[in-house]
């Protein structure tokens, strides 16, 4: 077990003392009340109020490191504030609103699914903070948790949408809810929207398809939110297909240069 040298633990020490910043661990705790609030819904058995605020928390998740890196205020407190604020947001509370809804029926198979929920975005976010000064920023490694949750949301918003009964299709819910679950602790790469390049210059036809996109979604925003969320949750395991052919390809070359060197090597 590793033990910090005491000057690191006095400057830790020091950090804390001076106080913590008030603005991004503000919007921290606003997603963790919405998420907790969603779950008071839950029980009130108002589950479509529910499901929007859990895209309440995910908005403010959004917004809270944003804040920080703009206006230099990140710190390590805030990181796990927030990651520990994610757990309950995004992964307790579609959990418990999943179960509540559409899972109970379904007796032990339902609640599992609901724990297998929680416990995959919990590991998400653990390897999440492990991995976060190695992995690149414009992919996320693994389905990130709070689209996870968004999609348990839309598709009770959806729901209500058509006037469809928790009942409906209950099979095809208790899929999605192990679907994302494994998506979570998947290796499956998924864009950030991180990528510098977005906020630059781009063609006139990229702004006339945002524009229509945004005039779909205003007209119909239940159903094209869960369509949206329902691509990006699948642009994952597409990516991977799609590139199998060139990744085999690269490995290959990896192992015949490999291969090569040894023999170089050995003939010294």
């Amino acid at each position: 077990m590793s033990v910090e040298a005491p000057d690191a633990v006095t400057d830790h020490k020091e950090n804390i003392k001076r106080g913590i910043y008030i603005l991004p661990n503000l919007i921290t705790a606003s997603s963790l009340f919405a998420g907790f609030y969603s779950m008071v819904s839950t029980l009130n058995g108002n589950y479509k109020t529910a499901a929007i605020w859990i895209f309440i928390s995910a908005i403010c998740d959004g917004l809270d490191g944003k804040v920080a890196r703009m206006t230099g205020t990140t710190s390590k407190f805030g990181v796990e504030f927030d990651s520990l604020a994610d757990l309950v947001a995004f992964g307790v509370t579609p959990a418990f609103l999943m179960y509540a809804w559409a899972l109970k029926p379904f007796g032990r198979l339902g609640w599992v699914a609901a724990f297998l929920f929680l416990v995959c975005a919990a590991l998400r976010l653990a390897r999440f903070n492990v991995q976060v000064d190695t992995v690149e920023s414009k992919r996320f490694v693994g389905l990130p948790t709070p689209a996870s949750a968004c999609m348990v949301a839309a598709t009770v918003l959806l729901f209500y949408n058509f006037n469809w009964p928790s009942s409906y299709k209950k099979l095809a819910i208790l899929a999605l809810i192990y679907l994302l679950a494994f998506l979570n602790v998947s290796n499956f790469k998924y864009n950030s929207f991180k990528d510098p390049a977005l906020i630059k210059r781009q063609p006139f036809g990229f702004l006339l398809f945002a524009v229509v996109l945004l005039i779909v979604v205003a007209a119909e925003p239940v159903v094209m939110t869960f369509s949206v969320l329902l691509l990006y949750i699948l642009s994952g395991p597409i990516d991977y297909v799609i590139s199998w052919p060139r990744r085999h390809r690269l490995e290959k070359a990896v192992h015949k240069r490999r291969e090569a060197m040894n023999r170089e090597g050995g003939a010294f």
